[in-house]
């Protein structure tokens, strides 16, 4: 609940500056018990929040390493050229992994590095772009960044544990009309079928109204987005996708796994990254699996017409 850069601060839940003494802290934590006690008529959510920034920079110890960071800074995962595409490196296992494609998070990524610096201001030397304390300084949009680069790192993650019977390919650009294209962020083939899946942290509890994902701060209609570069991407590519998969932080879902039924003629699921793979491997609701040769001939056309983000 305070790993993401969209997240409230340990500080700016106990609502002291980062500067206070370890009386003041002290203090602020007991106001802010109180205030938020359910006994006393406070919300209980914003109870365990208070508790939990306590045990982050409650003691000396604890304060110190939560201010070096909340790993902001991890680097994506380790890619290497391969025949014309960025390959992920397997990850280090003996069981054989995914053939996985592109960089996850890369563009974003990027996109925050290139945007923090001008934040920071010309001239100035930025000795670390993640540092927290210039994370939560930010504009709002350039937290976005970050965190959408988190949250496809962390899915990247997830689904680097799926078999050898799996392609994956991520960043994906897809063409449009307008000449803006469109992202899908890992497209995952597999013997459960083939789905598009968005990974997105927006930093807020969602709710779903008519096949949709909505809450403060939720961008217009993302599943639709979702699902119209899906298609998009298959009558470019020749291929039918068979479901769509938006992946969000596990605190901000009423449940784990939410199936939404059809988005037009496309099954679609939310999901929390701890039950991604279950997803995949038992497959969504209405998506028909596909054998051995038809996942060759997949893999074929869409190695021969993804572009890269």
């Amino acid at each position: 609940m305070f790993d993401s850069p969209l997240s409230a601060s340990a500080y700016e839940i106990l609502q002291v500056a980062v500067t206070a003494t370890e009386e003041e802290l002290r203090r602020a934590y007991r106001v802010r018990l109180r205030h938020t006690h359910p006994d006393t008529g406070g919300d209980a959510a914003q109870f365990v929040l208070v508790q939990r920034a306590w045990e982050l920079v409650g003691t000396a110890q604890a304060r110190a390493a939560y201010d070096r960071g909340h790993g902001f800074g991890t680097a994506a995962p380790h890619v290497q050229d391969f025949a014309g595409f960025r390959a992920q490196a397997a990850p280090s296992t003996t069981r054989p992994g995914p053939r996985t494609y592109g960089q996850p998070g890369g563009r974003n990524r990027e996109r925050y590095l290139a945007g923090i610096r001008e934040f920071a201001g010309r001239g100035v030397q930025l000795f670390d772009p993640y540092d927290p304390a210039l994370v939560r300084s930010a504009p709002r949009e350039l937290k976005q960044l970050l965190a959408d680069a988190l949250a496809e790192e962390t899915t990247a993650r997830v689904l680097s544990e799926l078999g050898m019977g799996y392609t994956l390919w991520h960043d994906v650009a897809v063409p449009t009309r307008s000449g803006h294209a469109l992202i899908i962020d890992h497209i995952v083939l597999g013997p459960s079928g083939l789905y598009a899946v968005a990974s997105e942290d927006y930093g807020t509890a969602v709710r779903f109204k008519r096949s949709e994902v909505i809450g403060d701060g939720v961008p217009s209609a993302p599943i639709a987005t979702l699902v119209g570069a899906a298609r998009t991407l298959g009558r470019v590519a020749g291929v039918r996708f068979g479901g769509a998969m938006l992946v969000l932080p596990d605190e901000d879902l009423p449940e784990t796994i939410t199936e939404l039924g059809r988005v037009k003629s496309l099954p679609v699921a939310v999901v929390s990254p701890q039950t991604l793979t279950t997803m995949l491997r038992r497959g969504v609701t209405g998506v028909p699996d596909i054998g051995g040769n038809e996942i060759f001939d997949v893999r074929t056309r869409l190695q021969r017409t993804v572009q890269f983000a």
